[in-house]
């Protein structure tokens, strides 16, 4: 079954922005799942969102269950600006440095 709102590799800090923007309680953990091969930094956390207030009513009543969450959020992360941003001219960009300046050893 495809998935029409899926977001392709979303991170934690996204998750986070789009949350916190959307006036939730967030916070994040350094928490990684023990089967997770990619040891990377950016693979890396977990997102806890507060639903409820201790007297069990919702904190925004846009986000009834997590799955509203999780359908919010993978609307919104297409629409930011770090993924809207096309980083055009990339490999112009690495030749630039090579004929740069030598280093001069100084004399004592």
């Amino acid at each position: 079954m495809l998935c029409l709102q899926a977001v392709e590799n979303p991170s934690c800090a996204e998750i986070r922005d789009v949350l916190t923007a959307a006036g939730m309680n967030v916070y994040m953990e350094n928490k990684m799942h023990p089967k997770e091969w990619n040891r990377d930094v950016q693979f890396r956390g977990r997102v806890r969102v507060q639903l409820k207030q201790t007297d069990g009513s919702l904190c925004q009543e846009k986000f009834k269950s997590r799955k509203d969450v999780m359908f919010y959020v993978a609307e919104m992360i297409p629409k930011l600006k770090t993924r809207t941003q096309k980083s055009g001219g990339s490999d112009s960009s690495s030749q630039q440095g090579e004929g740069g300046k030598k280093s001069k050893k100084k004399k004592k």
